[in-house]
């Protein structure tokens, strides 16, 4: 199949040395790339910048911002049979970027900040998007219950659920604990890498697609 996954966080540019980011490692969605390729899936990744090696024999797109994100997936999405959406995307951009570093003057710095793009609710509402849609939910509290919101307002087939408070799994780790959940029930997966973690969510995408028909 044809199979597009985002990864890694963005950064929204402050300054030309200051940016807005978050502690995505990029781990989850570089596994899931690999995964997908020695599956013998055509993979297209969608990335923001990372430390970790790019997966061979994918097409790699190299990402920065939440709006260069977008309009990647814009024009990849089309072609996938399915659409895994694992990057960590701020969900704010500064309203002004300075055009010179700005510098240390005064006391206090506020940054006036705006909503960026949804990029998953984006899939199905704006892009009409018909392929299996795999959405994720980093959660600190009503882990189920806020992914479940998540799987119902974008209109996924399925939410991969973290709860980021627990120590030794999620950002930055190689290790993570999630919940599969669905429209009509819920999975849990216990501690397991993230490369064996890939291998399940991609058998839980092929289940949807069969029974999709």
């Amino acid at each position: 199949m044809n199979l597009l996954v985002t990864a890694g966080a963005t950064r929204e540019p402050i300054d030309p040395v200051r940016y807005l980011t978050n502690r995505s490692s990029g781990k989850m969605g570089y596994a899931l790339a690999l995964a997908g390729q020695q599956l013998g899936h055509r993979v297209t990744l969608i990335s923001g910048p990372t430390s970790l090696d790019i997966p061979s024999l994918v097409d790699f797109i190299p990402v920065e911002t939440a709006k260069e994100m977008l309009e990647a997936v814009k024009l990849n999405i089309g072609a996938q049979d399915a659409a895994i959406f694992s990057a960590a995307v701020a969900d704010y951009r500064p309203s002004f970027i300075s055009d010179r570093k700005i510098k240390k003057t005064t006391d206090s710095l506020t940054l006036e900040l705006v909503r960026n793009p949804d990029i998953l609710g984006s899939a199905r509402h704006q892009f009409k998007y018909d392929g299996i849609l795999v959405g994720f939910a980093a959660e600190t509290e009503n882990l189920e219950t806020n992914a479940r919101t998540k799987l119902r307002q974008k209109e996924c087939d399925l939410v991969v659920a973290n709860d980021i408070s627990k120590k030794g799994i999620g950002f930055d780790s190689d290790h993570n604990e999630v919940l599969l959940v669905y429209p009509e029930h819920t999975r849990p997966i216990p501690t397991e890498s993230k490369e064996r973690l890939a291998y399940t969510i991609l058998r839980a995408v092929d289940d949807l697609r069969v029974e999709g028909g």
